[in-house]
């Protein structure tokens, strides 16, 4: 019995699917629209208590948080590489990057509502923009550090659902901090988007609906 991923395109649900296509896993995917009102259907209440996405529900449970349903899956499912073992060196490091992708993401929350969704210039703080940009700029300073020994990816040892967590991520921050200063971010979102299960779930998930600019500048106060 396959999956089923309540999902918006272009949010931290496409962390979820895209992990489910490396492991080979089949999914159903359930889309909605971020202001439609589709996410306050009292079905989706029932699924996912914040109303917010994704909302996995696999094994006969429904999972709601990107952060533990990505550790859920890779303890889950066998035959992967994407996890370093319990006992294993990098499996802090793994952990840290894991949720490092939200340091970065809640920045990126906090842009997207000031930008994107508050309808009137007047409600928009150039205070809060500014300072959510420079933390996010810094945030993603660490990542740049972390590439910068030759590695590939965010463990040493190869490609895992760390980096699944912060390659969606990246996408997101390019539309705020523009990426000139960070040519190991840049080559390692390039090896990011060429894996083949990256562009499966793109096509499954279909296009992005929050951004129509390729890059927001700070309005000038």
């Amino acid at each position: 019995m396959s999956a089923t991923l309540h999902s918006i395109a272009g949010s931290r649900s496409f962390r979820v699917l895209w992990l489910l296509h490396e492991l080979g896993e089949p999914v159903e995917v359930v889309p909605y629209q971020i202001m439609d009102g589709s996410l306050q259907q009292e079905g989706f209440k029932a699924i996912s208590p914040a109303r917010r996405v994704p909302a996995l529900e696999i094994d006969g449970r429904v999972l709601i948080e990107s952060g533990a349903t990505v550790q859920y899956l890779c303890e889950t499912r066998k035959g992967h590489d994407l996890m370093p073992p319990v006992h294993a060196d990098e499996r802090a490091d793994w952990l840290q990057w894991l949720h490092y992708a939200e340091t970065l993401g809640g920045g990126i929350q906090n842009l997207n509502m000031q930008h994107l969704f508050l309808p009137k210039p007047e409600m928009r703080s150039l205070t809060v923009m500014g300072i959510e940009t420079k933390r996010l700029a810094i945030a993603l300073k660490g990542v740049e550090k972390a590439l910068s020994d030759g590695r590939d990816y965010l463990l040493p040892t190869g490609f895992s659902a760390a980096d699944v967590m912060m390659g969606f991520t990246l996408t997101s921050a390019r539309r705020y901090v523009r990426f000139e200063g960070f040519p190991h971010l840049t080559a390692y979102q390039a090896r990011l988007e060429a894996r083949p299960a990256y562009s499966a779930a793109q096509v499954a998930e279909g296009p992005q609906q929050f951004y129509t600019q390729d890059f927001y500048e700070l309005p000038e106060g």
